[in-house]
């Protein structure tokens, strides 16, 4: 069976990322097709692959503004020919890579992370804070990103959606049905100081992307209410403009660590209280990273959250204000959790039972065995 792969860009090396890695796994001849490559950005699985791009990665600066070239996204992925043999197109899709037309006899099947956020019901949130001139241009351009999106699941044979969330968000958008294939968390990075734990300090973590969506900014309303006695250190990064913003709103009891090292990130789950998770994520791999470091988790109890955490991993808030927030992490004090029931929960999101669903998903739709 010959497969080709597609996903949208490959630029960093995220949640996306993680899952197109296992697929290159999965079928080590395929090839990858994706709008932009910047070399040496992914791992180095990916980027062993033949990786085959679109007309946008020849423009210069593409790889530090793709983001800019929205608009001409669907006209890149549709202008992808793909000259390899395929019995299954495999995409791994957030933005327009599932419009890319599959050869004659081929079945397409798309794991969607997301139907794109920004020009559906997150709309407000990407661009309520952006300038006059870009929410202009996103208000213009929507109208044909929807249509267009919408147009181009007619390619699609088989959605597999992440989480309950993103397969009812495809349902609501699309009027497709999907199967379930929740994501994995790469527990191999934290075998190694299960066996031996860092000791826990007395400080709360987040682990996020300065987006939107992540509610940074609940985050550091609530400590600055609770505070000196209740420290955030937040790892991670952004656009200098929302980091600066974040900075300003933060008290001393908050740190900003920005990117660290894979091993110190995984240190820091252990050595840390709980895991901060205030966004509306469609599934959510840090949590589940948390909870492998036997970190239990502070969460708001919606969306893709509800497909991994229980009350036995978790403590919930309601709603998603910074004054539920702060009641939530009072809460927590006067809580215990068992390290072997997070370990536990960590576990039944490994990467092999993800690939054993993957193979399964892609049987059923070809008539054939593993």
């Amino acid at each position: 069976m010959k497969v080709v792969l597609l996903h949208d860009w490959l630029t960093g090396f995220r949640g996306g990322e993680r899952v197109l890695e296992a697929f290159c796994e999965l079928f080590p001849e395929a090839p990858i097709y994706t709008l932009i490559h910047k070399k040496g950005s992914t791992s180095p699985i990916i980027e062993s692959k033949e990786i085959i791009t679109s007309f946008l990665n020849d423009i210069p600066g593409i790889h530090e503004n793709y983001r800019k070239f929205l608009p001409l996204m669907p006209l890149a992925a549709e202008k992808i020919k793909i000259h390899h043999e395929a019995d299954i197109i495999l995409s791994s899709s957030h933005c327009v890579i599932k419009g890319v037309k599959k050869p004659q006899g081929s079945k397409h099947i798309c794991y969607i992370h997301s139907p794109m956020r920004y020009i559906y019901d997150q709309f407000d949130n990407y661009f309520a804070h952006t300038s006059l001139i870009t929410r202009t241009a996103a208000h213009m351009v929507r109208p044909y990103l929807t249509l267009w999106d919408r147009d181009s699941n007619n390619n699609v044979d088989q959605f597999l959606a992440n989480s309950s969330f993103v397969a009812d968000r495809i349902n609501l958008f699309y009027n497709r049905e999907a199967h379930i294939v929740n994501p994995f968390v790469d527990l191999k990075d934290f075998v190694s100081f299960q066996r031996n734990p860092p000791e826990k300090e007395n400080f709360f973590v987040m682990v996020s992307a300065f987006a939107p969506n992540k509610r940074i900014d609940l985050a550091i309303q609530a400590f600055n209410q609770l505070g000196t006695n209740y420290k955030l250190k937040i790892i991670g990064s952004g656009s200098k403009e929302e980091a600066l913003k974040l900075k300003k709103m933060a008290g001393p009891n908050i740190d900003f660590l920005g990117n660290l090292s894979r091993e110190e990130i995984v240190q820091a789950f252990f050595r840390a209280r709980a895991f901060i998770f205030p966004g509306i994520e469609d599934f959510g791999i840090t949590p589940l990273e948390s909870l492998a470091a036997g970190t239990p988790v502070i969460a708001l109890k919606k969306a893709g959250v509800l497909d991994t955490l229980t009350e036995k991993t978790a403590h919930f808030f309601h709603e998603q204000t910074d004054s539920s927030l702060k009641e939530a992490i009072l809460e927590f004090e006067g809580r215990t959790f068992q390290k072997e029931d997070l370990y536990k929960r960590a576990q039944e999101f490994s990467k092999e039972i993800f690939s054993k669903k993957i193979l399964h998903s892609i049987s059923l739709s070809q008539s054939l065995k593993f």
